[in-house]
């Protein structure tokens, strides 16, 4: 799912829960994702939230950390993407050529 810059990706992720085939065993995102709404929508899909909580939350949650700190390796991968210019700067406005350009720097980025 394709958003313009400035849309928060947490509003997004209701709808792609709802839209997997099966549901996840868990859903592992960062801070940003840390609101009531996200929270239900994980918990209808019978699945485990592996966020941290924000600071400001009165009660704090528990999370796997071990699960969360492999997070990481999806973030390195898509810094990796982003050293592409075009593709860290949405050259590409068509979201099919943008789709396609992220297919090209994964297969790029596989081979190394």
């Amino acid at each position: 799912m394709l958003t313009p810059a400035e849309s928060a990706d947490s509003t997004q992720l209701p709808g792609l829960l709802a839209a997997l085939p099966q549901p996840p065993g868990a859903v592992v995102c960062d801070k940003a994702y840390d609101t009531n709404n996200v929270l239900t929508s994980i918990a209808t899909q019978l699945a485990v939230p592996v966020i941290p909580p924000k600071s400001t939350r009165v009660e704090q949650r528990r999370y796997d950390w071990n699960l969360y700190a492999d997070r990481n390796k999806i973030e390195r991968f898509f810094g990796r993407l982003k050293e592409a210019r075009g593709f860290a700067t949405r050259y590409e406005k068509i979201a099919v050529s943008f789709l396609a350009t992220a297919h090209l720097l994964a297969a790029r980025d596989w081979m190394r």
